[in-house]
């Protein structure tokens, strides 16, 4: 095999970008391979769950994270490794991959057994979310054509080539953009999995009216939405001031607490009130969170368990967000592992677009032709902000026929001001998309 067919056999795969790795001796199946100084390799890689491993001892605390990675044999095959996981050490921190010959029925062992310098690691992710890797020899003839490639950008301790097909993304997400802005005022609508135009009357529909006018389908993959942007809308009055806005940037359900354990109800009718605009027989639970601070009505408190604000690191991976009540009972909490699942896989090219919306002959909306681009990012970036006040969970959370039968609103949010979002990636800038 050459580098031609092995850049169409990822092709033909739905991959966008291969990430290119040369191995140390101490890259091998008994060391595993070493893949980043830090969690930003998970930006690029699909994580299907992740599992913390706590010895006890802080420092040799570890996350797991399965991945579906298959190996592209020299025949172009592909064969399954299904024991393939990425390791993940918070003090570092460092991410490796290992088990990736175990269950394999064609594995390369030969060359990820031993030690020798210069083999060449290749992988990319395909667009139904699978990992596909190829291993070549030092003295290859992909290895030699590879070495003689030049001008390819830096990822980390990867090489990338970029495929044809994802070449120039970032201008193509920008035409679209001026497209739609060019349109105006835009009916409210969304798209179901089949692609159908659906009515769309809540106020929250700017952001799918976006993905409508983009294509964008609702699916089941924790994949980027456009060409490796995740896209994100957020109305502002005016689209001078878009650094003044607040954007929710998750909205994952707590995985622990009482919340988790005894279910929604239980939850706000111990720690919520009576709905402020005297609606009878409901309660709410909501109001900004912000760690370290007690809320006044909910007289819970934010608190960042197993994170080290001075260092920015994780020390423990059994580490959480917790809503603590004054008697440090956990109401309700997120785990860092479920909040790193969710993060930098969607977060790791990001475009925020603001719109105006006005609903006098039903509800349209605008979008404007500044947006901020945001590239490169790291969950304990966002725990960081989380630390600093500037990330802060906003529930809107309510009971109704409470004395009757109760109807539960679920929405956890977690969301942040559009000015602090420089301080969640490492690349941050404002496009005007008409210039």
């Amino acid at each position: 095999m050459n580098l031609t067919q092995l850049k169409k056999i990822f092709s033909d795969n739905g991959c966008l970008k291969i990430y290119v790795k040369i191995l140390s001796p101490n890259d091998n199946s008994k060391n595993q391979v070493y893949f980043s100084g830090s969690f930003d390799v998970l930006n690029v890689l699909p994580i299907k769950e992740i599992k913390n491993e706590a010895p006890g001892d802080w420092s040799k605390e570890r996350f797991k994270a399965k991945i579906d990675f298959s190996w592209i044999d020299h025949k172009g095959e592909i064969n399954i490794a299904p024991k393939s996981q990425l390791i993940l050490y918070p003090k570092y921190p460092e991410v490796r991959f290992s088990g990736f010959l175990l269950g394999c029925k064609n594995p390369p062992s030969e060359l990820m057994t031993q030690r020798t310098a210069g083999r060449l690691f290749f992988f990319s992710v395909s667009n139904k979310g699978m990992v596909l890797g190829h291993v070549s020899g030092p003295d290859s003839e992909i290895a030699r054509e590879f070495n003689h490639t030049t001008t390819l950008e830096n990822y980390g301790v990867f090489k990338i080539i970029e495929l044809p097909i994802a070449q120039n993304n970032r201008e193509k997400l920008i035409s679209e953009l001026l497209r739609i802005h060019q349109l105006g005022w835009i009916k409210s609508k969304r798209l179901n999995r089949e692609g159908m135009i659906l009515s769309c009357d809540a106020p929250n529909c700017g952001g799918y009216t976006l993905e409508a006018e983009l294509g964008i389908t609702p699916n089941g993959y924790s994949e980027p939405d456009f060409l490796g942007w995740e896209v994100k809308q957020f109305g502002v009055a005016n689209f001078a001031r878009i650094n003044s806005k607040i954007i929710t940037l998750m909205t994952p359900e707590p995985t622990n607490g009482l919340y988790k354990t005894e279910g929604a109800e239980v939850f706000v009718r111990k720690y919520g009130y009576a709905d402020i605009s005297g609606r009878e027989d409901r309660m709410n639970f909501g109001g900004i969170h912000k760690s370290g601070i007690i809320h006044p009505r909910t007289k819970l408190t934010l608190e960042l368990i197993g994170f080290d604000s001075e260092s920015g690191k994780i020390r423990n991976t059994d580490g959480r967000i917790a809503l603590l009540d004054e008697n440090q009972n956990e109401a309700a909490s997120w785990s860092f592992s479920s909040m790193l699942l969710h993060w930098n896989r969607k977060h790791n090219q990001a475009c925020y677009v603001p719109s105006l919306s006005e609903t006098n002959d039903g509800r349209n909306y605008k979008y404007g032709n500044k947006v901020i681009l945001g590239t490169g990012t790291d969950f304990q970036l966002f725990l960081k902000e989380m630390s600093n006040g500037h990330i802060y969970y906003d529930p809107g959370i309510k009971v109704e026929n409470l004395s009757t039968k109760p109807t539960i609103k679920k929405r956890s949010q977690f969301r942040i001001k559009s000015e602090n979002l420089v301080n969640l990636y490492k690349t941050n800038e404002i496009i005007d998309i008409t210039a």
